[in-house]
């Protein structure tokens, strides 16, 4: 296939892998024409109100953005893990995370839960709206006191009748303050082995006893709305719940394979854009009588940075490869997060760096993407937690 010219990258070639395919980067072309058009003229209007229009959410359901791994009959494209990760890279070179993770955490890490473990009504009700962008969801794990360790939640429900009766407390939940469907962990066992013990439930917005208890300020993503949420005997149908009982860590388990792959995609994308926005600073900007360009040290630096940024990328498409062929990648998927969630931040710590006094300002992008970076490195899973991963497997 040939790749338009403008699909190019940091290194020169261009973004097409061994792994995708001439329908991946028709993918790919469309998203960042949409990056180019409809994200970033408007995307720092967005950080200042704290969340991402829903009238944009809803033009990407229109696009087919939001079900591309989902099947024809509830509007999706029937594609694989790779479009995925495609669609994850090019939401990162948009410069702003915050709008990327608003988008991923709605179609890679919420909605599979209803796909997954939703029974058929469930999925004919929700998935068509989840599709076009009509319903944006959420998924509530983390609390003040369990993150990567799920078995340590406290949120209870309590079986009474036809109805589970949630109480319990989230904290960080993307797209929590405005998001209209949340896909809620909550323990049904309290004696049992945690394992056992977790259920996943179908909250909607405006429920009696479900509430924001408030929006969170945040370091960066400042366009994506998060939210502390509260559950006050928040009474559910038991037709809400997802899956069997008892069924919900597994569930996570399995999808967190998925969100740390389109993380890692997401932070190569963010690394490729901040090379490439510092590779045309320091090509321009004068110091002691000459570009910052002919300076030996930041031309290796940079060039060391787009290697590294390089196999990341190939990490990241081979993970998604393994997971098409249905091999088991939990190492890779866990390297990918380690590594990639690391490198990124490496990537603007130098990027900014090499910005001098202008990437310490709030007007240029390299500082946003420096702040936004930061997360990739705790959210869904913490680099620690994910050597660990790694380590179990060596």
């Amino acid at each position: 296939m040939n790749i338009n010219p403008d699909i190019q990258s940091v290194a020169g070639g261009n973004f097409r892998t061994p792994y995708s395919s001439t329908e991946h980067e028709m993918l790919r072309a469309q998203v960042r024409r949409f990056v180019e058009t409809e994200i970033k003229p408007h995307a720092a209007a967005w950080e200042k109100q704290g969340h991402v229009p829903r009238e944009v959410l809803r033009r990407m359901g229109s696009l087919g953005f939001f079900g591309i791994r989902y099947p024809a009959r509830y509007g999706g494209s029937e594609m694989d893990t790779v479009a995925t990760v495609v669609f994850a890279e090019e939401l990162g070179r948009s410069t702003f995370g915050g709008v990327a993770i608003t988008a991923l955490v709605h179609t890679d890490m919420a909605s599979v839960h209803v796909f997954n473990a939703g029974s058929e009504a469930q999925k004919d009700k929700w998935m068509p709206r989840i599709v076009s962008g009509e319903v944006i969801t959420a998924v509530a794990v983390t609390e003040p006191d369990a993150g990567s360790d799920v078995k340590g939640i406290r949120t209870i429900a309590r079986r009474d009748g036809d109805s589970y009766i949630l109480n319990g407390a989230k904290m960080f939940i993307t797209n929590g303050v405005h998001g209209d469907l949340i896909c809620v962990a909550a323990k049904t066992d309290e004696s049992g082995p945690p394992s056992r013990s977790i259920s996943m439930f179908l909250v909607e917005k405006g429920t009696p006893g479900f509430t924001v208890s408030r929006p969170l300020d945040k370091h960066g993503w400042r366009s994506s709305d998060t939210a502390e949420l509260r559950f006050e005997d928040c009474r559910i149908p038991a037709a809400n719940r997802l899956g069997e009982e008892g069924r919900g860590f597994h569930a996570i388990m399995r999808n967190f394979q998925n969100e740390r792959t389109v993380i890692g995609a997401m932070a190569m994308g963010e690394a490729q854009a901040a090379i490439e926005l510092t590779l045309e600073y320091v090509r321009t900007r004068k110091a002691f009588g000459a570009p910052l360009w002919q300076k030996q040290t930041i031309r290796q630096r940079l060039s060391m940075l787009a290697a590294k940024v390089e196999a990341g990328r190939q990490l990241v498409y081979h993970a998604a490869w393994l997971d098409t062929q249905r091999i088991d990648a939990t190492k890779e998927v866990s390297m990918v997060k380690a590594y990639c969630g690391e490198l990124v931040n490496e990537v603007m710590y130098d990027c900014l760096q090499f910005h001098g006094g202008m990437g310490f300002m709030r007007e240029s992008a390299i500082e946003r993407m420096a702040r936004d970076a930061r997360v990739q490195a705790i959210g869904g899973g913490a680099t620690e937690v994910m050597l660990e991963e790694v380590a179990k497997r060596l």
